[in-house]
């Protein structure tokens, strides 16, 4: 997703499930979970999420994911003034019964940077981050962290190339020199290796040992345009990732691809969205996410980005077949979990309706809802993005305050309850799933 419109300060087809079938779902949360609720106020205590075969696990349970995207969380954490949005939005994410939050660990360069340059970090943003990982501890969220960024937003690829050009090392001013250059794959190392191995000055603990952190992203959308054969991201990601797993056996990793297919895949012609520039981004969603060191995959979904004449309910169409095709693979060629790690539609379409963006959350929402059912490879979702009130400068045409519009809160909420109906409550929604799924809609 082109993230260019946020400002450089920061960087259906659904299915219908009967009212009786929701009925018992918050019967069953009632008998097997009520009693539980009583009096517990306590801090969550977090176990590592494992991956037994499609499925993610929590303490041995199958573990399915309601989750969203506030990359911003680090960037705000910095200034005294903006700190407060970090627990609001916890704090509002814990709420609705949400489990998993997606957020950037990297800004390179810019504004409020955490690495200035080389090897060189602002503790002040480190202890950003700390707070952000200690504070999301606080209220039972985990945390899925990116660890660079294929976009310029927040310096991303492109101030790797450009350290190694300044310090007269780099092969080349391409940014796609970022996955080949001997001096930048040290640099990048050099970050991976100082994030993970970093003492969290709130909780003392290590970031490798927190199991607040649910897992690593390598990078946000990776792209390597230069190279459409696929070879020189396939090696960056397999020396990486091994790299990754080297310094730190306990969490989960995943590349952090959009989920197109590449140019020896059927499905760039069945799946991809129409045309070639899909297939020619040098990356491929099975070859990439096919490694014994990454644990799970990933797939983008903006239907706006890839159709611009289509109406709502051809884009509908195509995102459930997309989605679909994505878990299949999962369940018969990766045999991983896999996660929608973005997906957002565009309130810059003409006609624009926030209905429209319900439609388009429920169509997912309904996949993974009945892959989880199924106990399919469908392991989660997450939304992009959520903000809390006043922060109109930094968002982009994506984004939402989810209680700003009840039916699009029910519509997220319901998700986390339809969930929960089929794995079970975990300790860190006890304090919130009781009235969140019994009452009266």
């Amino acid at each position: 997703m082109v993230k260019s419109s946020i400002p450089r300060m920061v960087a259906g087809n659904g299915v219908f499930y009967p009212i009786i079938g929701f009925a018992s779902c918050v019967v069953f949360i009632y008998m097997s979970f009520g009693d539980l609720w009583v009096n517990y106020h306590k801090e969550p205590e977090l176990s590592f999420v494992q991956r037994n075969g499609t499925h993610f696990t929590v303490d041995g349970r199958i573990f399915y994911i309601n989750g969203w995207n506030s990359y911003w969380l680090m960037d705000h954490a910095v200034d005294e003034y903006s700190r407060p949005r970090i627990r609001a939005m916890l704090q509002a994410g814990a709420k609705m019964g949400l489990t998993v939050c997606r957020t950037w660990a990297f800004n390179d360069g810019a504004y409020n940077a955490l690495q200035i340059s080389p090897g060189r970090y602002d503790e002040r943003v480190f202890r950003a981050l700390d707070h952000v990982i200690a504070e999301a501890g606080q209220h039972g969220i985990r945390l899925l962290l990116s660890l660079v960024n294929n976009l310029q937003a927040y310096g991303g690829k492109t101030q790797y190339v450009k350290w190694a050009w300044e310090e007269g090392v780099g092969l080349s001013s391409s940014n796609d020199s970022f996955f080949y250059d001997p001096s930048i794959r040290h640099y990048f190392k050099n970050h991976v290796k100082t994030l993970l191995t970093r003492k969290n000055t709130i909780t003392g603990i290590q970031y490798r040992d927190d199991p607040t952190i649910f897992g690593w992203e390598l990078i946000n959308e990776p792209r390597c345009m230069t190279d459409r054969s696929g070879n020189s991201l396939q090696d960056w990601i397999e020396e990486m990732s091994a790299f990754v797993k080297l310094i730190d056996k306990k969490h989960l990793l995943t590349v952090g691809l959009e989920g197109f297919y590449g140019p020896k895949s059927p499905k760039r012609f069945t799946v991809n969205p129409p045309g070639e520039w899909a297939a020619n981004l040098g990356s491929d969603f099975i070859r990439n996410s096919n490694l014994s060191t990454i644990d799970f995959a990933s797939v983008h979904i903006y239907p706006d980005h890839w159709f611009h004449d289509q109406e709502l309910e051809e884009k509908l169409k195509y995102v459930y077949n997309f989605t679909v095709s994505h878990i299949e693979d999962g369940d018969k060629e990766l045999k991983k979990p896999v996660m929608f790690t973005e997906f957002g539609l565009s309130n810059l379409n003409k006609g624009f309706e926030p209905s429209q963006r319900d439609r388009f959350y429920k169509v997912i929402y309904d996949i993974l809802y009945k892959s989880a059912k199924k106990k399919k490879s469908g392991a989660g979702s997450f939304v992009w993005q959520f903000l809390v009130g006043g922060m109109e400068d930094y968002n982009d045409d994506f984004g939402i305050v989810p209680w700003e519009r009840p039916s699009t809160y029910r519509l997220i909420t319901d998700q986390t309850c339809r969930l929960a109906a089929v794995q079970g409550v975990l300790p860190s929604q006890k304090d919130h799933l009781k009235e969140l799924c019994l009452r009266t809609r």
